[in-house]
């Protein structure tokens, strides 16, 4: 029998634990539960390592930092790093370190815009946490043969969500693309969060120019702010300027992510 290994990663203990103790009722599915993002991290780098990866990653789509530590009925891993990975940045960090693991977003109430993104980020499913434990698990088998799985309900929504998305973007790429290629640098140095000094001295340009070329970049851009600039290059998939040794970043151009 081929088994399944499924990660529960949520931070509301009492609903980890049923779920999780749900699911091992199955004969043929191996869970385990993280009580945090980081905590989810670790569980797939330590599996990874010692050869058993994990096949499906079921994320809260609410999820938050870690809870006081409690001593749950079933074992969750508390995660006690600074900072929070919330459900869809963690979809998005295992579809980049681990492609092969299929995550299905648990959901309290029906959210298109939500669910675009987590699809957009690497999910395979969006499913409200209160669906019956057959449904939930013909959509982590489903997802195992390359499925996706939406809710009827949001079908639609998610459709217009995906499509405005797109049209967002290739605007956003367009107006990218008027730019010259040392305005593209400058866009990656602010991408990158470097002000205008610090773009000068990497780049070895006088803080003068620099101004000059952050204007235009903000005029062909079309806003008014640094924010906004930085905004639109993400949605057009410009990544941040590789801060290397001064004055060795290179002119990489846009690129879809």
């Amino acid at each position: 029998m081929v088994r399944i290994r499924v990660l529960v990663v949520d931070d509301h203990r009492i609903f980890a634990e049923s779920l999780a103790a749900a699911l091992a009722a199955e004969p043929d599915v191996d869970v385990f539960a993280a009580g945090s993002g980081p905590a989810a991290l670790r569980c797939l780098d330590r599996a990874a390592a010692e050869g058993r990866r994990y096949d499906v990653l079921l994320v809260d789509a609410d999820l938050g930092g870690a809870l006081p530590g409690v001593r749950p009925a079933v074992s969750v891993h508390d995660g006690d790093e600074e900072g929070l990975v919330d459900g869809i940045s963690l979809v998005a960090g295992v579809r980049s370190a681990q492609p092969g693991v299929r995550t299905v977003v648990l959901a309290e109430r029906d959210d298109p815009r939500r669910a675009a993104l987590a699809l957009q980020a690497g999910a395979s499913g969006w499913v409200a946490k209160d669906c019956s434990l057959s449904r939930l698990l013909t959509v982590i088998r489903g997802v195992l043969r390359d499925e996706t799985h939406l809710p009827p309900a949001l079908l639609t929504g998610v459709l217009k969500e995906l499509t405005a998305a797109r049209k967002h973007r290739t605007e956003s790429e367009r107006l990218v693309e008027s730019l010259t290629p040392r305005e593209r640098e400058v866009l990656r140095c602010m991408v990158a969060g470097l002000g205008r000094k610090a773009v000068a001295e990497r780049l070895f340009l006088s803080p003068h120019t620099v101004r000059t070329h952050m204007q235009n970049v903000l005029g062909k851009l079309g806003v008014h702010s640094t924010l906004a600039a930085v905004a639109l290059a993400r949605r057009a998939g410009v990544g941040p300027a590789d801060l290397g040794p001064a004055g060795r970043i290179g002119v990489e151009e846009s690129s879809s992510a």
